[in-house]
């Protein structure tokens, strides 16, 4: 029995790209036996104070994560993503596809693909992060970890330290649900909600997402990806339900960078909405969005200790920012609120690469949508994950 990362050859270890992301993982591999398993964990305490309330500290069983993946023959692989979060209280598949290699520019994907929309939608485990919360563009503006059904092709060229890759799929795609939610404001990740869109596109029309990213082996990843599609049918049953198609289109920007000199890593994320909301509604539910965040991870000791060769302390910094409603009222032309801002600084220890444990401090900043004083909400987290 051995560990491995599922990564086909030594070129693609070297220019390893966030599209890689799904195989560029441990697994536990068996002689003569074709299957190989991984997985992660995730569990934390939580401690949050909001505008001088406590609800009193929390432990969180956030995720256990199950990995499996088999070489059908030669050219084609398959693997999938099961998750369990909170206990038992959701289960999803999140990856489950075949992939069959014709060319290294040219590979066919089928199945439950992660649409590649930035970039943390497919790099998204937690022991990679330093950061016990995922990023709020990722998981409250983008529908991360976002799936569908669907097919599409990828591949990558390398020449020289450059590595050029590029994804194109089509699944199904969103519904009337991202502006008909609990939330009461336009939100994509409300079709989260919607387990049927594994085997029902709601619009009858397929949701495009590509991607393009460059890499240099010693400067880092930038990724420009596209999301978009129609999300609403005009008849139902025969009946006229609304009276034109509305789309979605959601452009995104991502980055990861290393500075050689001092270490310093760099990861970030931005990404722009624009939604097609019907005249009816109320200005509350806004046609763009954008948000970002940034990480910044910098070792300060990396040295044995106890048994652990390669032990780090990581010192880091996260910003989030989060506009759920870009624009002005009709009536006063002033600026529509609704957004959210956060700083969490964090200290993290890594006995090995494959595991992290990590304390943040979070401070939130949110208003609501007619700009009054922003609620404040500061949490603190000690956390683990580990890949097992």
């Amino acid at each position: 029995m051995t560990i491995s990362a599922q990564i086909s050859d030594k070129d693609s270890i070297r220019a390893s790209m966030n599209m890689d992301a799904v195989y560029d993982r441990p697994f536990l591999t068996f002689d003569k036996f074709p299957v190989n398993l991984g997985g992660y964990l995730e569990a934390n305490s939580i401690y949050s104070i909001e505008d001088g309330l406590s609800e009193g500290l929390s432990f969180q069983a956030r995720r256990l994560t199950l990995f499996v993946s088999a070489s059908i023959s030669k050219r084609i692989k398959f693997l999938t993503e099961l998750e369990f979060e909170n206990g038992t209280e959701e289960i999803a598949i999140e990856f489950a596809s075949m992939d069959i290699a014709l060319h290294p520019l040219l590979n066919l994907r089928g199945g439950i693909v992660l649409n590649p929309i930035g970039s943390f939608n497919q790099n998204h485990d937690g022991p990679k992060w330093e950061f016990v919360e995922r990023p709020d563009v990722s998981t409250n503006l983008l529908p991360a970890t976002f799936s569908n059904a669907g097919f599409g092709i990828y591949g990558k060229t390398y020449k020289g330290d450059w590595t050029l890759g590029y994804e194109g799929y089509l699944t199904n795609g969103f519904d009337t649900s991202i502006i008909n939610n609990e939330e009461e404001r336009t939100s994509l990740v409300a079709v989260k909600e919607n387990s049927a869109r594994f085997e029902d596109n709601f619009s009858g029309s397929p949701l495009l997402n590509g991607k393009l990213a460059i890499k240099h082996r010693k400067v880092g990843e930038l990724g420009i990806s596209y999301m978009g599609g129609t999300y609403n049918r005009e008849e139902i049953d025969g009946l006229q339900v609304d009276t034109e198609s509305r789309r979605v289109d959601v452009l995104a920007l991502d980055l990861n960078t290393t500075i050689n000199k001092t270490g310093t890593r760099l990861v970030g994320e931005m990404a722009y909405i624009w939604i097609g909301v019907p005249d009816t509604f109320t200005q509350q539910f806004g046609n763009q969005q954008a948000g970002f965040f940034v990480d910044i991870i910098q070792p300060v000791l990396k040295t044995k200790i106890l048994d652990w060769e390669d032990a780090i302390l990581n010192l880091s910094l996260r910003t989030d920012y989060v506009d759920y409603n870009i624009g002005r009222f009709a009536q006063t032309n002033t600026d529509i609120g609704d957004d959210l801002f956060a700083l969490t600084p964090a200290l993290s220890f890594r006995p090995s690469p494959q595991t992290v444990l990590r304390i943040n401090y979070r401070y939130q900043w949110q208003q609501d949508i007619l700009n009054n004083p922003a609620s404040k909400t500061a949490t603190w987290y000690f956390g683990i994950s580990t890949y097992f």
